[in-house]
């Protein structure tokens, strides 16, 4: 199915991504060379453990890109609206069209987006009902990534054999202690910040309340937001990820299909 993109014209936004980008680029070429591609060489460490690195890096990628790229859920300019469902809309005072409740007019984009969540400038994007669940995947890959990349620069030190045919002329042979550490530095910053945000993601989900909800202390004026989910948090995460498929919820290059549930409670548009 084709995979629509859509761009936010925000120059903070692309110097924030750009710094993400810088990022993943420094790990992703500095341990493979400084660490795994040498051992791997040598023959202290299995080809699994390259390959499954360059996955990790290759998936954390994918992600940022759908999730900066995939469309957080715009309203059209002329929505349909269903006559049984005309109770569950409102007019944003800002742009001066009909928007199902729970959407949010946001000031960076210039429109509303279904169920926003909070706009996100590391992406450059919204993260709202229909992109959601690549900005979980996008957290997720990025502990995966980080956690492994700080193992690597343990491991450099205190666990893999010493190298034996390395060029000690070489600029990365003779900075490798500053690398390894600016990377170790990294790796911190991001396992923490990303650990932090995925598991703030996941509770607002499975409590079915969006971060501008919370920071508008909305929970008691708007019906279903923050008074807990009824449902499993299978059915919960399904609704979310667009599948049943519990593989699926791990694949960030393919399209999402709004479920529905019988005797769903939550308004979808």
């Amino acid at each position: 199915m084709k995979l629509r993109l859509h761009f936010v014209v925000d120059p903070m936004g692309w110097f924030c991504i750009s710094v993400v980008l810088a990022i993943w680029l420094y790990n992703s070429f500095f341990i493979p060379k400084l660490v795994l591609l040498p051992h791997f060489y040598e023959g202290h460490i299995h080809w699994a453990l390259v390959v499954s690195y360059y996955l990790a890096s290759a998936f954390c990628m994918a992600a940022l890109f759908r999730a900066s790229t995939a469309d957080p859920g715009r309203l059209p300019t002329d929505p349909h609206i269903p006559h049984s469902e005309r109770e569950q809309w409102e007019m944003c005072s800002k742009c001066n069209m009909m928007r199902p409740k729970r959407s949010h007019h946001c000031s960076r984009c210039g429109h509303c987006v279904r169920r926003m969540d909070h706009h996100c400038p590391w992406i450059n994007n919204c993260v709202g009902e229909d992109n959601h669940w690549l900005f979980l995947q996008l957290c997720f890959y990025t502990q995966v990534l980080s956690l492994f990349t700080l193992a690597l620069d343990f491991c450099q030190y205190y666990y893999f054999q010493p190298l034996t045919t390395l060029d000690q002329e070489a600029f990365t042979a003779r900075h490798e202690l500053a690398l390894i550490r600016v990377s170790a530095i990294m790796g911190l910053v991001m396992f923490g910040g990303m650990s932090s945000l995925f598991y703030t993601q996941l509770a607002g989900i499975l409590t079915d309340t969006t971060t501008i909800e919370k920071m508008a202390n909305f929970s008691n004026k708007i019906g279903g937001a923050g008074g807990g989910s009824k449902e499993s948090w299978q059915r919960t995460l399904a609704e979310v990820f667009g599948t049943t498929w519990k593989v699926l919820w791990f694949i960030p290059l393919r399209s999402r299909q709004p479920l529905t549930f019988p005797h769903h409670f939550r308004t979808h548009v």
